[in-house]
């Protein structure tokens, strides 16, 4: 069945799928969190819906039990440089290693706790936890730079980073209680699903290589 099929099939239907449409348009991941009863909408129509994206747009849905996202392969209005395209990004070096260092912690940590994409609750970690793994990796992976990667520089790349992780909607602070004072290090951060779409070890490889041309 096409997405116009279903827009005229009747009227619940119709607004049920034009509402998907702009959920998926409105941001970079459609959590079934966010409206459970719309992306049931998502995954019973999901071959329409990738049909209609494949065919006017030559975008991908990307979906499993908790995140939808589009993919976009290719950029059409070159006038709008990279810079100013409103998308998530990192472009400093170490911004791009720290990233790769919390998805590298977070399947460690998934894989340590027995958490599966599919699992009702999403993971959890303490903030100084990401951070001690952070800087021991850092020190490993610039050798002879060790002394540029203390526990204070890596705090404060992994601090630069977290505003950006929290807008796209990778992390999550989780608010602590009205009756508690929790320190930066204590702070407890949530993964959202779209962690699950990223895998640590392709995205490294740029990033190794200009390691290694740097070297």
């Amino acid at each position: 069945m096409k997405i116009e099929e279903l827009i005229d099939g009747g009227e619940q239907t119709a607004v049920n799928v034009r509402a998907v449409l702009n959920i998926l348009l409105e941001s970079p991941y459609f959590y079934k969190a966010d409206d459970e009863r719309l992306f049931l909408v998502l995954m019973r129509y999901k071959r329409a819906f990738e049909a209609f994206f494949d065919k006017f747009f030559g975008w991908k849905l990307v979906m499993d039990g908790k995140c939808a996202r589009l993919y976009k392969p290719k950029w059409f209005n070159e006038k709008i440089t990279l810079p100013n395209r409103d998308m998530f990004t990192f472009t400093k070096r170490d911004e791009c290693m720290a990233f790769l260092l919390l998805l590298e912690f977070f399947e460690r940590e998934c894989r340590e706790q027995g958490v599966t994409a599919d699992d009702r609750e999403n993971l959890r970690f303490r903030f100084g936890d990401l951070l001690e793994y952070a800087s021991s990796r850092f020190r490993a992976l610039m050798s002879g730079k060790e002394e540029n990667y203390t526990d204070e520089r890596v705090r404060q790349i992994l601090k630069g980073i977290m505003p950006q992780l929290e807008k796209y909607r990778f992390l999550h602070k989780v608010k602590p209680s009205a009756d508690d004072s929790v320190s930066e290090i204590e702070t407890i951060f949530e993964c959202l699903p779209a962690m699950w779409h990223y895998q640590a070890a392709e995205l490294a490889k740029p990033v190794t290589e200009e390691q290694n041309e740097d070297a």
